[in-house]
Formats: structure tokens, C-alpha cells, sequence
């Protein structure tokens, strides 16, 4: 079959990676792509959140089958469209995406289901907001209410420090993500990613991870996109993913049924778990990134199967073969990054690595001309390694990143650290 994959990230590498795995795949075109997915699959320039533009070019290319990997085409109607054309596509509607695209919208779900998350309030006024702030008190937890590209969360300490996120979105720094905002009670304990397929009524668990989201060892310093990731997630044991399942995701996918606007696609729920119990952090309605990169080079090939089955609404007696393996990603970002990062500078080393199916690059960030790979991006390599035990996969990854020659890069040498 031919199939067309949308975005330009490690994400979409990785997922083109694992879908050419599988003999199904005949062709494979990713839209618009990077340098280095490049190297693997054809790549097109086109606007991805453009449903009239993707569907044009689905049907140009004969495409049977589009997986959708950022969340900005989902919001945008892009399913939607494809599946007016009668072309076939992984990724929830529009409505569906809204679990993702609002935070208070996700809010709402889980007060109507049930669903263990944290208090809340949403605000459309930054007085009102710092007014809540100051009666509830600090550590507190200030979010961009729209689409924020994974960077409109600040975990305040203070009060102060929550007043100035307050004042930043309201002042225009995530765009009209933060037209609005949703402040949260903080909660603690530790942080992992649960991943689930969902065609609308059936529910399929695909794999746990965890991520560093800071910048800094040890967990320090601001938020960014995910400095790296590994799965399994050791805290998701059998018991806390049963309860995720049982009093979250499938009241979550039934609610969402209930009023009119199945999920179909992927649910990637952000859980914090404390006591051996799991509360909702957030949904993404899309594979994580990096999370995808662990996930995919643990499922292979048979990613596009479960994906099909999931597109299909035939989920309902899939099941996932895993072997008994770990799998981690070490982000390669641009010195500065997530602040402002020169881009144009040259990485050596890309030729050297092993690439295969226990080792391999994932390119989210990069351009090659004359031979010569540069950044091209805030986060910009994605390397990733297999391993029968989670230290084996984290010293074959460390192994790589020693043998790229990137001065200007900066990574985090802790990850893992959680679990080992």
C-alpha cells in the first residue's frame, strides 16, 4: 500500500522508520519531512494543516493509508477531511482533538467521567488569575489553554513566578494558546506516559514511557519539548496501568462517544502517579515526542498493523508482541535551546553510528548540503538505542552520542536516572 505520513520531526522519522519495517508498505511519502527522513522515504513539500491541500495531494499520489503525527493537523480538521474524501487516516476529528488542543476542554471530560486529575480553573482575565493564584498559594501549576507546541506549561514555586506566567500568556508569548489560561493544583509524585490505541470504542494499550521535560540534569531548569525518554516506564507497573485504564482512558473514550465525537487514534495520557495511584496530567492525541522514538523501536513493524487495525475500527482483538526489551532516546538539542539557538552549525559523525534494528539516529532537526549535515532546529537529533535491560540500552545510546562530533550541541547525561 502507499502511504503517506504528515510532520517534520524525530517523531515522524521514527515512525516512517517502523512503518518500512512492515512488508505492507509499498511506498511511503512524508510530508513535508526533514534531511534526514530524507534518507529513508520521499519527501514533499507540502502544508500539512492545509485539509484541502493534504487531501489534493493524497489523491494526486494514490495514498491508501495517512498517519498524522503533529497535533496541529488534527486540530486543523485534517482527518475530518480525508475522511470525507473516503481515504483512509490515523488521527481523531477535530472535536476529538480538542482532549489535546484545550486544556479546559480535557478538564471538562474528566469532572463529567470521573476521572481522577488535578483542581482547576480556567480564566480569560489575567487579574482574576493572579487573584486565584494568590488565594491558593504556590507550588502551582499556570497552562497556556490552547495548543502551545509542549511549552505552554510553567510549574510555579512561587507566587510571584506564577504571576509572571500568568502575565506572559496573557501577553501574547504562546500566541492565542493563551488567550486563555487553566490554572492547576501542583501535584506530586512521579511522572509517566501511558499510550493507547482507541477506534472509537475499543481501547488497545500500546506502551508506557517516561520523559525528561528540563532542560537540566537532575530534572532542573525550563520546560522544553523532552530531553529524553525510555520505555517501559518501570513506575506504570501492571496495577497502575490496569487502574489508568479502568478509571481514566476508557471513561475518558466513552465520554467522548457519549457525545457524538468518538476518539479514533492514538491517546497518549500523562499520568502522575503517587501511592500506586494515577491521576491525569494531560492528553496528547498524538504519539509523544520523544516517547514515539522508545516506543517505535520496540514495536517495529508491527506499529503499522495496530495502526491500520485502529483506522479500520478493528481493534477488538488486536494484541501487542513485545518483546522483553527496553528501549531509550537522548535529545541532541542547539546550545540555548529552549531560549533563543543559533542554527547552521555543522555535526560530524551522523555516517558513523550503527543503524539498525537496536540502534538507530532519529533526525528532528537537521539539513544536509554538500555532503555536510548542520542543525537546523532547537531539539535536533533524536539517538536511540534497544537493550535487553534499560542500562543496556542507555549505555549503547550514551555510546553514540560520544561518537557524534557536535560541539554546539548539548544533551543531558542523566537520562534514566528515575529508573536506574
Amino acid at each position: 500500500m502507499n502511504i503517506l505520513i504528515l510532520g517534520s520531526g524525530g517523531r515522524e522519522h521514527a515512525l516512517a522508520w517502523a512503518v518500512l519495517q512492515n512488508p505492507k508498505c509499498d511506498r511511503l511519502i512524508v510530508a513535508p519531512g526533514n534531511a534526514g527522513i530524507a534518507m529513508i522515504a520521499d519527501c514533499a513539500d507540502l502544508d500539512v494543516t492545509d485539509p484541502e491541500a493534504v487531501v489534493g495531494f493524497a489523491v494526486e499520489e494514490s495514498i491508501d493509508f495517512v498517519i498524522i503525527g503533529p497535533e496541529a493537523p488534527l486540530a486543523a480538521g485534517v482527518a475530518d477531511a480525508l475522511d470525507a474524501a473516503g481515504i483512509l487516516a490515523f488521527g481523531p476529528s477535530a472535536a476529538a482533538a480538542r482532549l489535546e488542543a484545550s486544556k479546559s476542554f480535557t478538564k471538562e471530560i474528566c469532572d463529567a467521567c470521573a476521572a481522577p486529575t488535578a483542581g482547576w480553573a480556567r480564566f480569560a482575565d489575567a487579574a482574576a488569575a493572579r487573584d486565584y493564584v494568590s488565594a491558593q498559594g504556590a507550588p502551582i501549576v499556570v497552562k497556556a489553554d490552547g495548543l502551545a507546541a509542549g511549552k505552554g506549561v510553567v510549574v510555579a514555586e512561587t507566587v510571584e513566578e506564577a504571576h509572571a506566567a500568568i502575565d506572559d500568556m496573557f501577553g501574547g508569548a504562546f500566541g492565542a494558546a493563551g488567550a486563555e489560561v487553566v490554572i492547576e493544583e501542583f501535584m506530586t509524585g512521579e511522572e509517566a506516559s501511558f499510550f493507547v490505541l482507541s477506534d472509537g470504542e475499543n481501547v488497545l494499550p500500546i506502551g508506557t514511557a517516561q520523559d525528561h521535560k528540563r532542560i537540566g540534569e537532575g530534572d532542573t531548569g525550563p520546560n522544553t519539548g523532552g530531553m529524553g525518554a525510555y520505555s517501559p516506564a518501570p513506575v506504570l507497573t501492571d496495577a497502575v496501568a490496569e487502574a489508568a485504564l479502568e478509571r481514566i482512558v476508557k471513561p475518558t473514550v466513552a465520554e467522548m462517544a457519549r457525545r457524538g465525537t468518538p476518539f479514533r487514534g492514538v491517546l497518549y495520557a500523562g499520568l502522575m502517579i503517587e501511592g500506586g495511584e494515577p491521576r491525569l496530567v494531560e492528553y496528547n492525541v498524538r504519539f509523544g515526542d520523544p516517547e514515539c522514538q522508545a516506543l517505535m523501536m520496540r514495536l517495529g513493524g508491527q506499529a503499522l498493523d495496530l495502526m491500520l487495525a485502529c483506522a479500520e475500527g478493528r481493534l477488538a482483538g488486536m494484541e501487542v508482541s513485545w518483546a522483553q526489551d527496553h528501549a531509550m532516546t537522548i535529545v541532541m538539542a542547539a546550545k540555548g535551546y529552549p531560549g533563543s539557538y543559533a542554527k547552521g552549525s555543522v555535526i560530524g559523525g551522523l555516517d558513523a553510528p550503527p543503524e539498525d534494528s537496536h540502534h538507530m539516529v532519529f533526525h528532528a532537526g537537521t539539513a544536509r548540503a554538500d555532503g555536510t549535515w548542520r542543525a537546523n532546529g532547537g531539539r535536533v537529533l533524536n539517538v536511540t538505542a534497544r537493550g535487553a535491560t534499560l542500562q543496556e540500552a542507555r549505555d549503547r545510546a550514551y555510546a553514540m552520542v560520544e561518537g557524534i562530533d557536535w560541539p554546539e550541541g548539548v544533551f543531558r547525561r542523566d537520562i534514566g536516572w528515575r529508573a536506574l
